[in-house]
């Protein structure tokens, strides 16, 4: 196959004049297909729909440290619930707090906490101007977040294992303005990359120049595998425990994409000092968390081995809309050197690469004919994607069938806007 870029300009007007008619048909069928957000369909969602029969006006509402879940109290989230979640991500339930649905609530929260209460010493906002460090390709709402508290945003370049470390301990051992990174450690937020055990043994060997920079470790897709071979992901707290620098981690996790999008339940991993941090805050703004539906995930889940019997039922639904996303690029678009891709072994997205220049483009092109993706550029910070080729592919949320068509329309506007940059 002749790749656009070796093709005279007659076979490259040939070609555009077909793939124009191809997508003008697809534009006259006036579709709306959304893929834009790793949000779980239908049909994942309903895997968990026995859980609303688990707590009955007959449940026992006394747990193990809590005489009435149904009352205040229980801050740190019912006991049952942290060793569930402690299962989950490996850690003692005592270094466990178990909030409510939303974990990037609690990471917003814990960055609240940092920049009003500071880390040990003088709160973030007392210090001037603040810096943080954002692996790129990397996740929309974590710039927010960060954008939010006008902390300013420095990109670091992702590698096959992971954030580049050379550029990451130069960074923060150098300039103590720099308070910490956000990572995606398995699964990553959109390139489905798993950070490498010597990736992870770095992070928690790091020296930064400031004693309170802190790594916010949002392990949103520790169980979430779509392949027999699932990728492995080092336990950064048992290295930290190595370097005795504990206090550097705050890990998340939430149920998010495990039971109910809008009302699972979210924890975070950290030291019992963290924890204190976050405990603090919390004592301000609520008297306890919805301790019923904690009990409602216990009883339904059991165990860890509940919850990954249940992960199983979500790789039937997910794995066949990831093959449709990488099959049909292998298809359309291999051979052609107008895009490059990832083939995850679990997580929620599948990130392309598209010509320097193009993905703006291809963006819009897929919004005319009706599909809707993430905003080019969103997968960097302040939305600037400097060479303008990266987006996020999120299969999880069309039916099969829409998710298809999607991905037609989807290749053929990559081609188009190849096209168009060889054509100047």
């Amino acid at each position: 196959m002749s790749t656009y870029a070796t093709m005279e300009k007659a076979q490259l007007s040939e070609e555009y004049k077909k793939l124009s008619e191809a997508y003008a048909a697809y534009k006259a069928r006036g579709l709306s297909l959304n893929m834009a957000r790793g949000k779980p369909g239908s049909e994942q969602i309903s895997l968990s729909n026995g859980m609303f029969g688990v707590v009955t006006p007959e449940t026992n509402f006394t747990t193990e440290d809590c005489p009435d879940i149904r009352n205040y109290g229980n801050l740190y989230g019912i006991i049952e619930a942290r060793r569930l979640f402690a299962s989950i991500l490996d850690v003692d339930p005592e270094n466990v707090f178990v909030g409510g649905n939303s974990s990037l609530n609690l990471m917003f929260d814990t960055m609240a906490c940092l920049m009003r209460q500071g880390a040990g010493g003088k709160p973030w906002n007392k210090q001037g101007k603040l810096k943080f460090l954002c692996p790129s390709p990397g996740y929309d709402r974590h710039f927010g977040i960060t954008e939010y508290f006008g902390i300013e945003m420095i990109p670091v370049p992702m590698t096959p294992t992971g954030p580049d470390m050379d550029v990451v301990e130069k960074l923060v051992k150098e300039d103590s303005a720099i308070k910490g990174i956000w990572c995606v450690p398995k699964y990553s937020n959109p390139q489905g990359i798993t950070y490498s055990d010597e990736t992870v043994r770095r992070f928690a060997n790091l020296e930064p120049a400031a004693n309170d920079f802190r790594i916010m470790w949002d392990n949103a897709y520790i169980i979430h595998d779509i392949t027999d071979t699932p990728d492995k992901l080092l336990n950064i707290f048992d290295e930290l425990k190595k370097t005795g620098k504990e206090d550097m981690v705050f890990e998340f996790c939430s149920t998010s994409k495990i039971t109910f999008p809008g009302s699972g339940v979210a924890a975070v991993a950290a030291s019992k000092s963290n924890l204190k941090l976050i405990n603090d805050r919390y004592t301000y703004t609520t008297i306890g968390f919805d301790k019923i539906n904690m009990l409602r995930h216990v009883l339904f889940f059991k165990d860890l081995d509940g919850v990954m019997a249940h992960m199983k039922k979500h790789r039937a639904v997910l794995e066949p809309r990831f093959k449709i996303v990488t099959e049909m690029l292998d298809k359309e678009l291999s051979g052609l050197d107008v895009a490059s891709w990832c083939k995850p072994n679990g997580g929620y997205f599948v990130s392309v690469d598209v010509e320097e220049g193009c993905a703006k483009k291809v963006v819009a092109l897929c919004k005319e004919a009706g599909v809707v993706l993430t905003n080019a550029g969103a997968t960097f910070p302040y939305g600037n994607d400097p060479k303008d080729s990266n987006i996020r592919i999120a299969p999880s949320y069309p039916p099969v069938e829409e998710l298809q068509i999607a991905m037609e329309i989807f290749c053929i506007s990559v081609k188009l806007a190849s096209i168009e940059k060889q054509m100047g």
